[in-house]
């Protein structure tokens, strides 16, 4: 089989359109394009269009894992889930599980995909949203960080008092409490994750009167 023309896409930065004698069409990037040595009247065996196909087929799932990370960070079993999922097209092959697992591993030797960094991020946007560390862990949990780097990165994120302080001023706006209001303050913050003792602990410090126990 023979190359007859190798032309730049005019709609894709960065392709090629392989042209072959039985009339159809590889698109190919530049990687391939140097790899493989493309160049028009090129003579291409049925060997060596099998490998070509196959790298431009890995090509594709890397700049699908590249452009899904670009959009926001996430981590490795997010973005293998995402690149999985069954496409919105049905005429689209589904990417396998060892495409998507291979591209992922590319990420990480480039330093893009990181779960520890990831973790420390998750955890730091809860923390300064507010949220303790119950909600830290659920969401972690959620984005299927795994669970050797939970624990560090908790120790990065805001220290649970703080998120206390600052919740309890924003809401009481330095009046004294009656008991329903405290009691809405508690449950809130229960709801975000914090432990009822340090959840005691905050309101103490603001001044405000609890019943003892």
């Amino acid at each position: 089989m023979r190359i007859t023309k190798l032309l730049p896409s005019t709609k894709i930065q960065g392709r090629w359109l392989c042209c072959l004698e039985d009339d159809s069409i590889l698109r190919v990037g530049e990687n391939e394009v140097v790899a493989f040595g493309l160049y028009s009247g090129m003579e291409l065996t049925e060997d060596l269009r099998r490998e070509l196909e196959e790298a431009v087929r890995r090509s594709d799932v890397r700049e699908r894992a590249l452009d899904r990370i670009a959009a926001r960070p996430m981590s490795r079993k997010e973005l293998v889930e995402k690149l999985t999922a069954r496409p919105r097209d049905p005429e689209k092959p589904a990417i396998p599980t060892e495409d998507a697992e291979a591209a992922a591993d590319w990420l990480e030797g480039l330093g893009y995909l990181n779960d520890a960094e990831y973790a420390q991020t998750v955890a730091r946007h809860y923390s300064a949203k507010g949220f303790g560390p119950r909600k830290v862990r659920d969401e972690l949990f959620k984005r299927g960080v795994p669970r050797a780097y939970w624990d560090a990165a908790l120790e990065e994120a805001e220290a649970p008092e703080d998120g206390i302080d600052a919740f309890i001023r924003q809401k009481l706006r330095g009046r004294q409490p009656d008991a329903r209001e405290l009691k809405r303050v508690s449950d809130a913050l229960a709801r975000r994750g914090y432990r009822w003792e340090d959840i005691k602990s905050g309101l103490r410090r603001y001044g405000a009167e609890l019943e003892e126990e």
